[in-house]
């Protein structure tokens, strides 16, 4: 029984994290069309959020000796680079598009362990990768040649490699003979991810007078800092929070599968208050991508997906994934 009462809490806590990421396009994208460059948004997520963390960063704070590599690469992986690649997509593209193709991040996990680390993959999970690729010829509507912007399109890619990392790493944590605390590794992550998209962003050069004033959604003008309080508190802490706590009690590939109804919410919020309509050819498209990314992260090994993030970041770690999954990603590497 108190296995299934935490399978029901996690299942929960994932469904209530697709919720709240699902609205950060919604939220981000009127911010960016009132003036603020994507990348000075994402800086104000991540700081915003490391901010509101700070206490809960000095309570845990013997992280930063016990785990470093985590948390550093959650900083780099999880946080900077999701987040830095979907706001740069969503300022180019649809929101629902950039979400859709975010989702492809199980079927390139499965072509990595397949074509690059010549690992079989099962036929269910072939089916998959073939209908998410098919999906997504259909979401970006390859036979009108391609109407998105390929820049736009280009950085939602890096959005789903990186989201593979996110669940790798969330689930990571729980390793070792004493595993780290899971809001502890949020706070660090928020903090260095911060950190780094400060160099990155240059956040001093922002037009800060835009967040005085207000910006559209849905025909109406509603408070910039109203809209980032909801991108800082709502899809970044709660939905951080949330989505690790589910990892914990399920693992990344139920996780990953609860999270697809997050590209759900955000087509259907883009298309209520952003007005951005998909065709019926790009809503067919969606759900196979959806059903596509379903069995393919059902079918994903826990291992493989270990082995993805310590292989893909040029580390050592393949070897103490061998002898028994355990190894935990060296010190000094860099997620992508």
């Amino acid at each position: 029984m108190h296995a299934s009462q935490e399978r029901s809490a996690g299942l929960g806590l994932a469904l209530v994290s697709a919720l709240a990421f699902g609205g950060s396009g919604v939220a981000a994208k009127p911010l960016i069309q009132a003036g603020l460059d994507p990348l000075h948004v994402v800086w104000l997520r991540a700081a915003g959020a490391a901010l509101v963390l700070l206490p809960v960063a000095w309570r845990h704070r013997a992280l930063l000796t016990r785990r470093p590599a985590l948390l550093a690469g959650f900083g780099l992986l999880a946080v900077a680079g999701v987040q830095a690649c979907y706001f740069g997509a969503i300022s180019r593209i649809p929101v629902g598009v950039a979400l859709l193709v975010e989702y492809l991040g199980p079927a390139l996990l499965l072509g990595w362990v397949r074509f690059v680390q010549r690992r079989p993959v099962s036929r269910a999970a072939a089916v998959g990768v073939a209908l998410a690729v098919a999906g997504l010829a259909c979401v970006v509507e390859v036979w009108s040649g391609m109407g998105f912007d390929a820049v736009g399109l280009t950085l939602a890619l890096g959005a789903a490699c990186c989201q593979v990392g996110y669940f790798v790493l969330s689930d990571h944590g729980t390793e070792g003979e004493e595993p780290a605390d899971p809001i502890g590794v949020i706070a660090y992550g928020l903090l260095i991810g911060a950190l780094v998209l400060t160099v990155v962003a240059r956040p001093w050069g922002m037009d800060w007078s835009v967040l005085a004033g207000s910006a559209g959604i849905s025909g109406t003008e509603v408070p910039a800092v109203l809209l980032l309080a909801w991108v800082v508190l709502i899809a970044t802490v709660a939905a951080y929070a949330t989505g690790v706590l589910a990892v914990r009690r399920l693992s990344p590939q139920v996780a990953g599968v609860v999270a697809c109804l997050e590209a759900v919410v955000a087509t259907v919020l883009a298309w209520v208050l952003l007005g951005e309509h998909l065709s019926l050819p790009q809503i067919a498209g969606g759900a196979l991508v959806l059903v596509g990314a379903f069995i393919a992260q059902s079918s994903t090994p826990k291992k493989a997906a270990a082995m993805l993030v310590a292989q893909g970041e040029g580390a050592a770690a393949d070897s103490a994934a061998d002898a028994g999954g355990q190894g935990e990603l060296p010190a000094g590497t860099r997620p992508a």
